[in-house]
């Protein structure tokens, strides 16, 4: 993050943040990201839309932090020891009613994303890199362990099979992830085709 960015974003209270990040994910179930306006967050936070592009620079920064927030802990802060112990604690920190709530409306921003390259980016540079890069970590952490072999052909699949497990579930089971189903896939699929 550079400095300007970093001091841009340091006057406003952490509480603050979130009670806004609160407002825009509301905002956003409500009325879709198409028809969310800097106007109504501005309203809903009663704050003036000057403060929030000069803390967030624009709407798709905005709702791609505002979606981070509702990430429990950064997965590049697990580290327990063991691969089976960073995962188990990774599906331990998930919430369930977060978890539901973060479906639905990710599901909803799936068509604004291929409409809108800005929240693309905003999403990608912000929510998806940072778990992106947690998990690589992870992963690279448990070959240098040696309970992943380094030429293991699923390594590189496997943030791949769990955002898709994300998405079938629902589709398939008209039903959201939970922490019981998160366990039970990485033990029947994630951790057989890493061969742990």
């Amino acid at each position: 993050m550079s400095d300007e960015v970093s001091s841009r974003r340091s006057r406003i209270t952490p509480e603050r943040e979130a009670e806004l990040h609160g407002a825009v994910l509301d905002l956003l179930r409500e009325v879709g990201y198409e028809a969310l306006t800097m106007d109504a967050v501005a309203t809903r936070t009663r704050s003036s839309k000057a403060t929030l592009y000069r803390q967030w620079g624009s709407k798709p920064e905005l709702v791609a932090r505002a979606l981070r927030c509702t990430q429990p802990v950064p997965l590049a802060e697990i580290d327990t020891g063991s691969l089976r112990g960073d995962f188990g604690l990774m599906v331990q920190y998930s919430d369930d009613a977060q978890m539901a709530k973060d479906t639905a409306l990710l599901r909803g921003l799936a068509h604004a994303v291929h409409e809108s390259p800005e929240l693309h980016k905003a999403l990608r540079d912000l929510l998806v890199e940072p778990e992106l890069n947690g998990m690589q970590l992870m992963l690279q952490r448990a070959v240098e362990r040696g309970e992943v072999s380094p030429d293991c052909p699923a390594l590189e699949f496997v943030p791949h099979v769990i955002v898709g497990a994300f998405i079938a579930l629902p589709l398939i089971e008209d039903r959201p992830v939970d922490r019981a189903f998160l366990g039970e896939f990485i033990d029947a699929v994630v951790f057989p085709a890493l061969g742990v």
